[in-house]
Parts: C-alpha cells; sequence; structure tokens
C-alpha cells in the first residue's frame, strides 16, 4: 500500500521538478556566488514561496555557502532543511476536544476551493474513529454544494441538515445545532458559501452565522477551517488575509497540490500569514488528505526521500 509520503512526493512532482531542475541548472560546475544566490532566489519565488520567505531561505543559505563549493545534493539538503523551519510552527493536529459536545467546525473558503469535499473526506476520517458526525448546508444559495454534501453524507452515512433553496443560513445553523444537540453528534460540519465578489455581505453572513453558533454554544465555533486551494497561487496569501479580517480562522486545509506547480504557497502562507495548517489534499480519493508535516512536506518539494 502507498503512504501519505509516497502519495505526498507523487503529488508534489509539478512543483519539485520546477525547483529541483531549476538548482541543478543553476549549480551546474559553479560556486556559489552573488550571481547563483540571486538565480536560485528567483526560482524560489517563481515557485511561489513569495519574496519574504525566499529572502529569509537565501539569506541563511548565504551565510553557510557563499565561495564554496556544493553539490545539487546538498544544496537541495540544506534548502528543506531552511524550507522545513518556516514550516514548521504550522505544523499544528486538528483536536477535537471531547468535553466540547458536539464539537463545531465553520468551514470557510471560497467557492471551487474544495470545502464540501474536505468535509466529506474528514468526515470519514472522523467516523472511522467511532464519532457521530452531522453536517450543515449552510451554503444555501447554491444548490450544487448542497447535493455535493449530501452525496458525501449518504457516503458516510452522516445526516445532512438542510432548508430551502436560499433560506436564511444562520436560522438554518440555529435550527441544525439544536437538532446537532438533540441527537447527540459529536462532531458538526457547517459547510458555508464563499461569494467574494461582494464581501461585505459574506462578512455579514458569517458573523451572523458566528453570533448565533455562540447563543446555543457560547464556546463554538470550536474550529473555523479555512480551504483554500494551491493552484491559485500568490492569490492563497489574499485570500487567508480576507478570511481573516471576517473570522477567527483556526486553520487552514491545502487542496489540489497535485495539480499545480505552485507547491510553494505554503511556504509563502508560512511566513507572511502564519496559522495551522491542519491537512493538505493531494488528489480526489478519500484517502488522499492527510495531516500536514513540516519535514515530509519540505522533503518532498526538494525531490529527498
Amino acid at each position: 500500500m502507498t503512504s501519505f509520503f509516497q502519495k505526498l512526493g507523487f503529488g508534489l512532482k509539478k512543483s519539485s521538478a520546477k525547483i529541483t531542475g531549476g538548482i541543478s541548472g543553476i549549480f551546474t560546475k559553479r560556486k556559489v556566488d552573488a550571481q547563483t544566490l540571486d538565480e536560485l532566489e528567483e526560482l524560489l519565488i517563481s515557485s511561489d514561496m513569495g519574496v519574504r520567505a525566499s529572502a529569509r531561505i537565501i539569506g541563511a543559505f548565504a551565510k553557510r555557502r557563499l565561495d564554496k563549493d556544493a553539490s545539487a545534493e546538498e544544496i537541495k539538503s540544506e534548502l528543506a532543511a531552511d524550507i522545513e523551519k518556516i514550516l514548521a510552527p504550522c505544523e499544528q493536529p486538528l483536536v477535537i476536544k471531547a468535553d466540547a459536545c458536539p464539537f463545531i467546525i465553520l468551514m470557510v473558503g471560497v467557492n471551487g476551493a474544495g470545502k464540501t469535499t474536505t468535509i466529506g473526506k474528514l468526515a470519514a476520517k472522523l467516523t472511522a474513529q467511532g464519532k457521530k458526525v452531522s453536517f450543515i448546508a449552510a451554503d444555501t444559495f447554491r444548490a450544487a454544494a448542497v447535493e455535493q454534501l449530501v452525496v458525501w453524507g449518504q457516503r458516510n452515512g452522516v445526516r445532512v441538515f438542510s432548508g430551502s433553496g436560499g433560506c436564511d443560513a444562520a436560522g438554518l445553523c440555529f435550527d441544525g445545532l439544536n437538532e446537532a444537540i438533540r441527537q447527540k453528534d459529536n462532531v458538526v460540519f457547517i459547510d458555508t458559501a464563499g461569494r467574494l465578489q461582494n464581501k461585505t455581505g459574506l462578512m455579514d453572513e458569517l458573523k451572523k452565522i458566528v453570533k448565533v453558533i455562540k447563543k446555543i454554544l457560547p464556546q463554538a465555533p470550536h474550529a473555523t477551517l479555512l480551504t483554500i486551494d494551491a493552484t491559485t497561487g500568490q492569490n492563497a496569501l489574499s485570500q487567508v488575509q480576507t478570511f481573516k479580517e471576517m473570522v477567527d480562522v483556526s486553520g487552514l486545509v491545502v487542496t489540489k497540490l497535485d495539480g499545480t506547480a505552485k507547491g510553494g504557497i505554503l511556504v509563502a502562507v508560512a511566513e507572511e500569514q502564519p496559522v495551522p495548517i491542519y491537512y493538505i489534499g493531494i488528489g480526489e480519493g478519500i484517502d488522499d488528505l492527510d495531516e500536514f508535516h513540516a519535514g515530509d512536506y519540505a522533503r518532498s518539494l526538494l525531490e529527498l526521500g
């Protein structure tokens, strides 16, 4: 059976091929000098690591290696260690507290980022642990989102609380949470809308949902997960910032890493908008979402076993 680390290596192939191919091209029979460092920095920036993180990595690398010989393998190994240092603070697990029953997870993110699929995959993990899970379909204006959530509910044997199309999302959450308490659910996922075209409207809706949740359970939501699509590259940074302004984002789920050469975006996020990265997704399968590990990610990005 293929381990997640092996899947990660396959999934990050587009990103790692760009970075490692670039390193080999820059350092073929050349010493580490100012020019090669500039080229390496440009390579990291073009791999979506961002200007700040790239400058930090190159600064640390230059102190050790300037005017010295280094093989491509040594360079990759050292860069992976520097990248891991930036990512390590974001390596935190999502802890479902047993004393918070039900444990409320508010899912946010733009449409198309993979929120609903992520809910389905996380529910599969939790039900396998024996937890009783339910969904609240609070993206009430998109029938497709509700239908998709229903499919995941059927697949996982999970109850889905939904209302009529276009109904008030906060009111739906109020009724859904009361039903979850009555049914003695352990975990409740609330799927929300992600229409950023009208940021004010979305912000008002999310704040209203949070207010209603707190009326019923003052400590909730216990986790607010932002799903971001890795293929959007640097746009993911602005999404993290925007949603942090709207709600108390407790952690990230980064999806679609297998479909992009922009895998460096996690490094940019960790440097510029630090927030725990709970899970990463590298495929469509139900097992293609797993906990984020900084060391594994950094090594995979540089094609190190």
